[in-house]
């Protein structure tokens, strides 16, 4: 069984981020490797750093902690431009603020308001809230991969991506029992994402639109 059970609510995207995002290989900079760790996130092309996203960082960001039993995995060069490799670290903590939400079964968490906001905060806590709702949580690993980002002015980011879910599973919080079932195509998800860089620097993400299955993150 995949671990994230239904879509994400779909959010609509501008004209303008769905142009940009549908268009592969859009990011134009030359990317040079540099697996280094980012704050509250695992980063990497082929090498795996420290699992657990419990880093935290300068300017009032707030610490991200995992259980020992799951941990997400980020794939991705930087590509040498300051804005477009900030507004990729973030977006891999607005990932991991909201797999902190979930396990620590609250949809109020600092760091999901902290990396997150607008329409893409209200979906995140609806589907924070409905994992709360069932009593489950997930564990394993999570591999997000084929990044690509995108800017628009000095504050607007578009960031495309795909996840492989194989290896994560489901888990009832009460029975402890894990749901080991066969990945299918749906462990492969699709990810559209809007940010915008606020006034303390952060990019958060604001809106997001999941497709899962999509054919172009399955191997």
């Amino acid at each position: 069984m995949n671990r994230r059970p239904t879509l994400l609510v779909a959010i609509a995207l501008t004209t303008a981020a769905a142009l940009s995002l549908s268009a592969c290989g859009s990011d134009d900079d030359p990317k040079d490797k540099d697996n280094d760790k980012i704050a509250g996130a695992e980063t990497g092309s082929k090498t795996s750093a420290s699992p657990s996203p419990n880093a935290s960082d300068s300017g009032g960001r707030p610490k991200i902690t995992f259980p020992s039993d799951a941990k997400n995995v980020f794939e991705y060069e930087k590509t040498g431009n300051a804005a477009k490799d900030a507004a990729l670290e973030d977006s891999t903590l607005s990932t991991n603020s909201v797999d902190e939400a979930i396990f620590e079964a609250s949809a109020g968490t600092k760091a999901l308001g902290f990396y997150n906001t607008d329409r893409a905060l209200s979906a995140y806590i609806t589907y924070v809230q409905k994992y709360i709702d069932d009593g489950e949580t997930w564990v394993g690993e999570t591999r997000y991969f084929d990044y690509r980002v995108t800017l628009s002015g000095d504050n607007k980011a578009y960031v495309t991506y795909c996840s492989d879910e194989s290896k994560s599973y489901i888990k009832n919080k009460k029975t402890n029992k894990v749901d080991r079932s066969p990945a299918t195509a749906n462990a492969y998800v699709l990810y559209n994402t809007s940010l915008t860089k606020n006034a303390d620097g952060v990019w958060q993400t604001t809106d997001v639109v999941s497709n899962r299955g999509n054919k172009a993150c399955q191997p």
